[in-house]
């Protein structure tokens, strides 16, 4: 640590602690002294409290751009649609300082397809604290919304803690999990902050960024997955207009998940619907040596091959596509290292 920023600590820690109490007895000349040093010292130092306590201000919030496409390339595997329209939506929404509304991107694949952890390396690369931010809110459908009798309830509680979370910080982002299990029309109730309002009721929430995770559509991805495979085409070959319109219908029209018929889709508010492409077994042998060199150990190609092949694939005669795609590449590591 550079002795300025040593200085800057030490002071701060003398303000937090209450340290005059604890150093007492002590001259009141010196006390006096401590406190006009300290004071004119504060006095030069006007931000010093966001040194060391997150705020909401681009020493903590800013994108990193070069990170977020390095982290896309080299630890998201088998998903170029997604990779390509994670970056460019996220990068022209950060870059824009006065955007017309929130960011609202909607994952759709199967488990383990990568959904939960995008949203993770998003959050790292604009945040300081990452997922730990607490400007970074994350609602699990059956955690937080478990009981049809209670949506009611839970739609004004869902927009108090919205409105309430980008009155603190409009650089705000929302992650909704499991919103094929979420109640149909629930998510309506925050319809009006992703919509192209100003303001409402003095609110801005044009700057917020809002992800949805489901496993809806994910069977309409695969189908055209297979379609490609069995033509003998590559997987690169597929585009997002290959699977969009058919993914976005999927999604609208499921009687289960949270989005059925939502105005959410019917206004256009949802910004991009990103597809998950289901993973091949050169894929799970990426994410396991991915794996073991975030655990400090050397990656190893045959312990990932081992575990790659431990995993079920499906069509069944051709094992193409890993059913849980890398989602148990962890214990499954666990057992054979």
């Amino acid at each position: 640590m550079k002795p300025r920023k040593q200085h800057v600590l030490l002071l701060w820690l003398l303000v937090c602690s209450g340290v005059t109490g604890a150093i007492e007895p002590i001259s009141t000349t010196i006390a006096v002294g401590m406190a006009a040093t300290l004071t004119a010292f504060l006095a030069s130092y006007p931000n010093i409290f966001n040194y060391f306590h997150e705020c909401c201000r681009p020493e903590w919030i800013s994108l990193n751009r070069t990170g977020l496409q390095v982290d896309l390339e080299n630890k998201l595997f088998g998903q170029h649609i997604a990779s390509r329209i994670i970056l460019k939506a996220v990068n022209g929404f950060m870059s824009n300082s006065n955007p017309k509304k929130p960011l609202v991107l909607s994952l759709h694949g199967w488990t383990g397809t990568g959904k939960n952890f995008v949203s993770q390396l998003i959050a790292e690369n604009i945040y300081r604290e990452g997922m730990d931010s607490s400007f970074v809110h994350v609602f699990t459908s059956t955690l937080h919304f478990p009981h049809k009798s209670q949506i009611d309830t839970y739609k004004s509680q869902l927009q108090q803690w919205i409105k309430g979370n980008i009155t603190n910080c409009e650089r705000s982002m929302f992650i909704f999990d499991e919103m094929d299990k979420m109640h149909p029309g629930l998510i309506d109730s925050i319809k009006p902050y992703l919509d192209y309002y100003e303001r409402l009721d003095g609110v801005s929430y044009r700057k917020a960024i809002f992800i949805f995770l489901s496993n809806t559509g994910g069977d309409s991805i695969i189908q055209t997955a297979l379609d490609f495979w069995q033509a003998g085409r590559n997987r690169e070959e597929i585009e997002l207009k290959d699977l969009e319109t058919s993914l976005s219908l999927s999604v609208f029209n499921n009687k289960q998940g949270g989005f059925f018929q939502t105005s959410l889709i019917d206004k256009n508010l949802v910004d991009f619907f990103v597809p998950f492409l289901p993973l091949e077994y050169q894929h799970v042998v990426q994410c396991a040596m991915a794996e073991m060199k975030a655990r400090g150990l050397q990656p190893r190609r045959e312990i990932a091959d081992m575990v790659a092949k431990d995993l079920v694939y499906f069509p069944k005669s051709e094992r193409v596509f890993s059913v849980k795609g890398c989602k148990t590449i962890e214990s499954k590591l666990d057992y054979y290292t």
